[in-house]
């Protein structure tokens, strides 16, 4: 039934979930105790895992969605990654989730495996996240990626992709969204959002794309990602090596005549950039998707 609410309120209403991303260890102990610590179970409408991200070594993004939605009763988007799985892996993955009502998965390429921290580390990406979408379809229709149907229907499963929040050429990231909405996903979330102006150009797009997918017209929907910024080393960093993201010049000059005065002066400006933005894109598109790289605090913040 968390799902059923959770699909509901990202189509008719506010819908706001939290990134988590479990950690170099046998345990999701820790996030759970800052999430009590914080009340973020009572701010928001669910959580997501991410899977082993810029390909590290962390807990499994399935389990941790499993412990989340245990510990809080609260959806979990679970992220599976085509990059260290094939397709018999990532079936046997959905089925085992399926059986434990981890059924919104979000479906990622993945970062390179030459980025591991793990030595001589392959990727697998027998596809791209395209691929795992298709799969998930066939699943909602009773039946594997070879098309054999299962003696017993999996429950339903809540697809989600990603798209990058920023292109020179915006048709660019049309035509993906399209690709994605077309292949059953419910919700697709951008990369950090910095700039509102950006925000509704994205949204435009996205509109384009839905527009002629006539069986999910009304269901697929853009949730922004927004990532709060208190540093102007983040800035320029995301600025410069992050592509997919435009960090506005203006962040990057308010930033940098804070962090001339001080530390706290730095953190103070940052939130604030980041609170009125998350007000912002709340009075025209309230679906929001928070990352805050496991700094709870700063989530608590800005929820506050």
């Amino acid at each position: 039934m968390i799902f059923e609410t959770l699909f509901k309120k990202l189509q008719e209403d506010k819908f706001l979930t939290l990134e988590t991303t479990p950690q170099h260890e046998p345990s999701m102990h820790n996030i759970i105790e800052k999430i009590r610590k914080f009340n973020l179970d009572k701010k928001v409408d669910g959580f997501s895992t991410t899977d082993n991200p810029l390909a590290k070594l962390k807990y499994s993004a399935l389990f941790g969605a499993l412990k989340l939605q245990q510990e809080f009763g609260k959806p979990v988007i679970a992220t599976m990654s085509m990059r260290d799985r094939n397709k018999i892996a990532l079936q046997s993955d959905l089925l085992g989730a399926n059986d434990f009502d981890v059924r919104a998965i979000l479906a990622l390429t993945g970062d390179p495996a030459k980025m591991s921290d793990q030595p001589h580390t392959k990727g697998v990406f027998e596809a791209n996240s395209l691929m795992l979408l298709k799969m998930i379809k066939s699943f909602n229709y009773g039946m594997d990626f070879a098309g054999r149907p299962f003696k017993i229907e999996p429950k339903q499963i809540y697809p989600f992709a990603v798209v990058n929040s920023y292109a020179k050429n915006f048709s660019s990231l049309e035509r993906k969204m399209h690709q994605k909405i077309q292949n059953g996903a419910m919700g697709i979330i951008s990369q950090p959002v910095f700039d509102v102006e950006n925000a509704k150009k994205l949204l435009e797009s996205f509109e384009k794309a839905k527009a002629d997918v006539s069986d999910v017209k009304q269901a697929s929907q853009l949730i922004f990602g927004l990532f709060p910024v208190t540093k102007l080393r983040t800035a320029l960093f995301l600025s410069a090596q992050v592509p997919g993201i435009h960090v506005p010049q203006e962040w990057i000059d308010k930033l940098e005549a804070a962090h001339a005065i001080s530390e706290e002066e730095e953190h103070k400006v940052g939130m604030q950039l980041s609170k009125d933005l998350f007000n912002e894109i709340n009075k025209f598109h309230p679906k929001i998707h928070l990352m805050t790289a496991n700094k709870y605090d700063i989530a608590d913040e800005i929820l506050s």
